[in-house]
């Protein structure tokens, strides 16, 4: 064990020094005389060597206790200072949060949030970061993430935050070719734009529900990409129809660009939902941003399997 290992013994030890014996270092610290003894004893066993030379009349530093008195009080007075520092930033809605989240929900509807949590918290700093690729937050470093799909981190806590809801859409061009499909199998006949991502339930799978009826259906996408943008573009310009978020479409749909097909049929929902490390003291700013996601995202997303 290193002499550095206790900072209780340093504290007994710079008590004593500076006090001039043990009786009076026990009673400034509110210790017994033998207590602070064998704290004393315990750092010089440590050290392998006597830190004080005692007589009859006073005390004094040996070599090493004065070099050992020298280090103990700068490791302190650092120890305090993080101390302080921790307590302040526990204390103040102040500094910097990372959040990451998947690209299409976080560009249309984390940013919003985001931008919303620091006007009402402007001493409060956000890195957002997109990503549709599976992200180990804690190696990362991340502070939150707010993910549409399924988690691929378990070793994070999950709250959710309500469902997206998912429709199929595709361009009025796209059906001046190939005819308005009137049940779930005629979109066998269409070309299909899919996003990649198992957590996004494949490229290659669609399910639709209408009630208590369902219907699964194997497609061979001509165009895959994990940019829901990109879909959206494709499917404007009549490449193919796809499964998209409704709030990602509504403009699309109530412009005319795009068609809702098979309107009593939805697409399964995805999950939305925020996490953070499990294992880490949450910052005050940390719980008071997830706390401000929640609240926000009630007033933007169903509730998780409302209709």
């Amino acid at each position: 064990m290193s002499t550095f290992d206790n900072l209780d013994l340093l504290r007994a030890f710079i008590a004593i020094v500076d006090s001039g014996s043990i009786s009076a270092a026990a009673r400034k610290l509110r210790l017994s005389q033998p207590t602070l003894s064998r704290q004393l004893q315990a750092l010089e066993a440590q050290s392998g060597t006597a830190l004080l030379r005692r007589d009859t009349h006073r005390m004094s530093l040996t070599d090493t206790g004065a070099q050992i008195l020298t280090d103990a009080q700068a490791l302190l007075s650092m120890a305090e200072e993080c101390e302080n520092r921790l307590r302040s930033d526990q204390a103040a809605l102040s500094g910097q949060i990372r959040v990451f989240s998947t690209i299409d929900f976080g560009q249309s509807v984390v940013s919003r949030l985001i931008s919303s949590f620091i006007q009402a918290n402007p001493a409060v700093r956000v890195e957002l970061g997109y990503s549709n690729r599976p992200l180990h937050m804690i190696e990362e470093g991340c502070d939150a993430g707010i993910l549409a799909g399924a988690l691929s981190d378990e070793r994070v806590v999950s709250r959710s935050l309500g469902e997206i809801r998912r429709c199929v859409v595709g361009a009025a061009s796209l059906l001046k070719d190939h005819g308005k499909p009137s049940a779930p199998e005629d979109l066998a006949r269409f070309p299909w734009v899919a996003l990649s991502g198992s957590q996004f339930g494949g490229p290659r799978n669609v399910t639709l529900r209408s009630g208590a009826a369902g219907y699964s259906l194997e497609i061979e996408p001509v165009f895959v990409t994990e940019g829901g943008a990109s879909i959206r573009e494709a499917v404007r310009l009549g490449l193919g129809v796809a499964v998209l978020p409704e709030w990602f479409v509504e403009e699309d749909l109530l412009s005319g660009r795009m068609v809702r097909l098979l309107p009593k049929w939805h697409a399964k929902p995805w999950a939305a939902q925020i996490v953070y490390p499990a294992q880490r003291r949450m910052p005050v700013r940390v719980k008071a941003f997830v706390d401000f996601a929640m609240q926000y995202m009630a007033t933007v997303l169903k509730p998780h399997g409302q209709s």
